[in-house]
């Protein structure tokens, strides 16, 4: 690889760094070629990106962009894969899914809403975290509860109420 096509994969890399707010790093390496098409696949379904980087490239891109990945580019030895995602949950349930059936992938560690988490040990934590839409989601309904309950109650007594006339004006 040339200089020049170096400097393009950092350029590219650094635009992705930039774009993305969920990013995992996880090690793929001693999966067999099924086991990988399977990964991409799940991957594919659940709208999450994988891609195979250099270490060195990455951690230059990473020195590069302009967010803070602290101890994230230590992790950078051996095998390392990028996953890209909308939610911050979502490769974490993938991997954790997928390795019912495998021992990896690894997760190296995980840049999430600008939280860094290091190491394979913080993958529950990493799976218990809430998505943006459904922490709007658990607000709305939290907000929503005490009106529907003036609601129901109003409701429910206009129907008493207007039993009690109806009883009344028969009698």
């Amino acid at each position: 690889m040339t200089k020049e096509e170096k400097a393009i994969v950092i350029e590219d890399l650094t635009a992705q760094l930039a774009d993305n707010s969920t990013i995992y790093l996880a090690d793929i390496s001693g999966l067999d070629a099924l086991a990988t098409s399977a990964l991409r696949r799940a991957c594919f379904k659940a709208n999450i990106k994988l891609s195979v980087v250099k270490n060195t490239l990455l951690a230059k891109a990473m020195e590069a962009s302009e967010k803070e990945f602290g101890e994230l580019p230590e992790t950078l030895k051996g095998n390392t894969s990028l996953m890209f995602s909308e939610t911050g949950n979502g490769p974490a349930k993938l991997i954790k899914s997928f390795r019912k059936k495998s021992e990896k992938p690894l997760l190296k560690g995980a840049f999430v809403e600008e939280a860094i988490y290091v190491g394979d040990e913080n993958l529950d934590t990493l799976v218990n975290i809430k998505s943006k839409e459904e922490v709007i989601g658990d607000i709305i309904a939290l907000l929503q509860s005490p009106a529907k309950n003036v609601i129901s109650g109003l409701q429910s007594g206009g129907g008493k109420l207007a039993g009690i006339l109806k009883t009344l004006s028969e009698k």
